[in-house]
C-alpha cells in the first residue's frame, strides 16, 4: 500500500570507492554530500528507481534530501530532492558521460551496470541481505522459469527449507520428548514443593541434569532458524517478482491480501482483513497448543499465557504486510504441525525414550559451566527468600 511505497522510498548514493548509502526511509533526513565525489544517486521506492551514473567521472554531492508528505491529502508519498554537480576537471573536450536508468528494481538488471546500483533494492544488511541476494532470489528465478504460479514458488521454498531444516526440529522435538517422558518425576516434585516454588525449580533442574535432559535444548535449533526467516521478511515486499502476481485469493503478493473490508479503520490495523494473517495467527496457536503438551512452565507459568497472546498481537503487525509473507508463514505453520504430529506419533517411541533416561541416570554425570552457574544463581535465590520468610516471622 502507500505506506510501503512511502516507507521504501528514498535516496541512495554511493561516494566513490565506498559502498552505498542512503537517506533514513521511515522519517526525514538530509545528507550534506559536499566535497564528495559521487559515482551515482538514485531516487528509489518499492519497485522503481530513476538512477543517473556518471561514466569515467563523479559527479561533486551536494544535499539529498527526503521529506515525508501526509498520505491522506498529499498526492506525492514523499519528497525527494538531490543536489550534485558536474566538476569542471572531469569535462572530456567539452563532453561529460552519464547513464540514466528509469526502470524496475530487477536484481540482473541492475547488476549490468558493474557499479552496486542493484544494492538499492532493500532485501536487508549482514547476513539477511547476503541470504537474500546470493540465495533465495537466484532459488525465486530459477523455479519461476518453468513454474507460473509464484504462489506455488512460495510453498515449494518452503517445503525444501523445512526439510532441510528438519534435523534441527527433530533434535527440538526430542528434547521436548524428554521431558514428556520425565513428567512422573516432574509432578512428585509438584506435590513436594508446592508452596515452594523456588526449591521446586532446583529440584527440577537437578532431576533434569541427572536424567541428561537439558531443558534449553528446544531453543537453539528454533534460534537458528531465526535469520532465514528474518531474510524472508526483508525479501517479500522488496522483490518485484510478486508485484500484481496473484495466488488463490491474493491479487498482489507484494501486498496484503484482503478477506473483507472494515467500515471503520483501527490505528495500526487497517480498515481490511487479511486471511493469510488470520489462518497463520490460528495455526500457531494450534501449533503451541500441541507442541506445548510435554513442556514444564513451573518456572515460568505466565509464558504458557504469552505464547497465545502474541499471535493475536501480531494480527495488527502482519495484516498490512505482503501476503507473499503471510503465505509463507501460514503455510510454513502448516508443515510445522504435520512435522511434528507424524514425528512424534510415528517416529518417537516414548518407551524406548524413557529407557534411555533410566539409563542415562546411572553415567556419572559432570556439570557444564552454564549448569553450576545457573544453579548457584538458584541457590542465592532461595537463600534470599528464605531470609525473607524469616524476617516476616
Amino acid at each position: 500500500g502507500e505506506q510501503f511505497e512511502q516507507n521504501y522510498s528514498t535516496v541512495y548514493f554511493k561516494v566513490q570507492d565506498k559502498r552505498k548509502d542512503y537517506c533514513r526511509c521511515t522519517a526525514d533526513d538530509d545528507k550534506n554530500l559536499e566535497g564528495k565525489s559521487l559515482e551515482w544517486v538514485s531516487h528509489t521506492n518499492q519497485f522503481f528507481n530513476a538512477s543517473l551514473m556518471a561514466s569515467g567521472g563523479y559527479f561533486m554531492g551536494g544535499d539529498q534530501i527526503t521529506r515525508k508528505t501526509d498520505l491522506k491529502t498529499s498526492p506525492y508519498v514523499k519528497v525527494v530532492t538531490s543536489d550534485i554537480s558536474v566538476p569542471m576537471g572531469n569535462w572530456d573536450n567539452g563532453h561529460f558521460k552519464m547513464k540514466m536508468y528509469v526502470g524496475p528494481n530487477e536484481f540482473k538488471r541492475l547488476q549490468v551496470f558493474n557499479n552496486d546500483l542493484e544494492e538499492v533494492i532493500p532485501f536487508g544488511s549482514s547476513i539477511f541481505g547476503t541470504i537474500n541476494r546470493w540465495f533465495i532470489r537466484p532459488f525465486f528465478d530459477f523455479l519461476s522459469g518453468f513454474i507460473g504460479s509464484k504462489g506455488i514458488v512460495i510453498i515449494i521454498l518452503i517445503f525444501l527449507i523445512k526439510m532441510l531444516l528438519y534435523p534441527l526440529m527433530y533434535k527440538s522435538l526430542y528434547s521436548q520428548a524428554k521431558m514428556g517422558a520425565l513428567k512422573p518425576e516432574l509432578a512428585h516434585l509438584k506435590e513436594k514443593y508446592k508452596d515452594d516454588t523456588q526449591k521446586q525449580q532446583m529440584e527440577t533442574m537437578k532431576i533434569y541434569r541427572e536424567y541428561g535432559v537439558s531443558p534449553f535444548g528446544g531453543c537453539m535449533p528454533m534460534l537458528l532458524q531465526m535469520p532465514i526467516w528474518y531474510a524472508l521478511f526483508r525479501f517479500f515486499p522488496a522483490s518485484i517478482t510478486f508485484r500484481q502476481e496473484p495466488f488463490l485469493w491474493a491479487t498482489d503478493l507484494s501486498s496484503y491480501d484482503v478477506l473483507f473490508y472494515l467500515p471503520f479503520d483501527i490505528s495500526f490495523f487497517g480498515s481490511h482483513v487479511s486471511l493469510f494473517t488470520l489462518l497463520w495467527a490460528v495455526s500457531t496457536i494450534v501449533y503451541t497448543y500441541y507442541n506445548m503438551q510435554n513442556v514444564d512452565l513451573t518456572a515460568n507459568p505466565a509464558m504458557k499465557y504469552v505464547q497465545y497472546i502474541m499471535p493475536v498481537m501480531f494480527l495488527a503487525f502482519f495484516n498490512n504486510y505482503a501476503s507473499g509473507l503471510t503465505t509463507y508463514m501460514f503455510f510454513s505453520n502448516l508443515i510445522n504441525i504435520i512435522q511434528t504430529v507424524v514425528t512424534k506419533n510415528y517416529i518417537f517411541d516414548e518407551k524406548k525414550i524413557r529407557e534411555q533416561l533410566l539409563k542415562e541416570k546411572d553415567k556419572p554425570k559432570k556439570k557444564s559451566v552454564f549448569q553450576s552457574k545457573l544453579e548457584e544463581a538458584m541457590k542465592q535465590q532461595q537463600a534470599i527468600q528464605d531470609q525473607r520468610s524469616k524476617s516476616k516471622k
